[in-house]
């Protein structure tokens, strides 16, 4: 896994997992991550949608309609208070239709547009939950990486089932939070007052003004983003950062890996790997984890700092730490690895139902097979 973290002041990133770069002031602010056991949190179901505009940007290229959540505070990007009844109106439906593939469900707006090809069903809400206590594990329940005291905005996208806003929101009272997806799932009687979350593209440009943001978060974008994307979808982050601001970034590595070696191309997880980044090569940058580093120094970032987290997918681990994670990794990568793979082997590789169970079946096999020792990179 990636995390990069770059501050803008120069702004800030983290590595092809966890990226994270700060300035050369700050170098000595990060403090090792500190260990702690994951957060539960409420489980989440389909809301209803309004459509919400966006406040035009200063430079005067026009801002599109975003797609906010009826019920939810209303995005204002000055200080003015809007009305979610009074500012929001029914959503057309094609943002609500969804299409059914081997009983799962997806959006038919983002199939359509080539946006984003997981499941939007309430299987696929509970593996995200269950995910985000995994990451919580693996970040010792640090939230935020770089040292900001008292954030006043902070940008969330791809928000997913909106854990990671909420916590944020929640240990940030007097922060205003605003989380950025093509399809939400969150229940808005359960969100905190400060926290407003909006469906909107994020391969389209920001429309957010420039030094808006204390923080941008991205985490696990790279089945969402287009590829030609990556480069000012970056841009737009740094754009939006205030000066000394970051951006924090977390990407898995799809391509699984061992750690002694014994994963071949005659493994299902192999081949699970290879035919999902190559079903998607055309339109979705699988490997963009490894390359934040570049994008975030081509974008004009200071002081990128990109670490590689190993993600072990159960439990082989002789360290007791990385052994807990790979335990409560273990359901989430039974789940996911069918998720990622149903509609690009089904669909664009046109694998036959008995094909891709028959793959997948192998695939959780191993991963679970401690002695392979499989992890993927973070």
């Amino acid at each position: 896994m990636t995390t990069d973290v770059q501050r803008n002041d120069k702004a800030i990133a983290t590595p092809s997992s966890v990226l994270l770069a700060v300035s050369p002031a700050l170098r000595t602010a990060f403090p090792k991550l500190n260990r702690g056991s994951g957060i539960a949190v409420k489980m989440p179901y389909r809301p209803t949608l309004g459509l919400n505009p966006v406040v035009e940007r200063p430079d005067s290229l026009g801002a599109h309609l975003a797609l906010a959540l009826h019920g939810f505070p209303v995005c204002m990007l000055s200080d003015g208070h809007g009305s979610p009844d009074s500012e929001t109106e029914a959503l057309d439906d094609v943002y609500l239709e969804t299409i059914t593939i081997q009983s799962r469900v997806f959006q038919r707006f983002s199939i359509d547009h080539q946006i984003f090809f997981e499941p939007v069903d309430g299987e696929e809400a509970e593996r995200l939950e269950l995910q985000h206590q995994v990451f919580n594990k693996v970040f010792d329940n640090r939230l935020i990486f770089p040292p900001i005291p008292r954030p006043q905005k902070i940008l969330d996208c791809g928000y997913g089932t909106g854990s990671w806003a909420i916590e944020a929101a929640e240990q940030h009272p007097k922060c205003k939070v605003i989380g950025l997806d093509i399809y939400p799932y969150m229940n808005p009687d359960d969100i905190p007052d400060n926290l407003c979350l909006q469906v909107d593209d994020l391969n389209r440009p920001f429309t957010f003004p420039p030094n808006h943001f204390d923080l941008v978060h991205s985490r696990l974008l790279a089945t969402g983003i287009n590829r030609d994307r990556w480069p000012s979808y970056i841009r737009d982050i740094k754009r939006v950062l205030k000066p000394g601001g970051w951006v924090q970034l977390v990407e898995i590595y799809f391509n699984v890996q061992s750690d002694n070696g014994s994963i071949t191309e005659q493994h299902a997880l192999r081949q699970w790997s290879t035919q999902l980044m190559g079903s998607l090569e055309e339109v979705k940058d699988l490997r963009v984890g490894t390359r934040l580093r570049n994008l975030l120094t081509a974008a004009g970032l200071a002081e990128v700092d990109a670490r590689m987290i190993p993600l072990p997918l159960s439990a082989w681990s002789n360290d007791p730490r990385m052994r807990d994670i790979g335990a409560a990794n273990r359901d989430n990568v039974k789940k996911l690895l069918p998720a990622l793979g149903l509609y690009p082997f089904t669909q664009r590789l046109r694998m036959t139902p008995q094909q891709f169970a028959e793959l997948i079946a192998r695939a959780q096999q191993e991963a679970d097979t401690h002695n392979l020792k499989a992890y993927f990179p973070l």
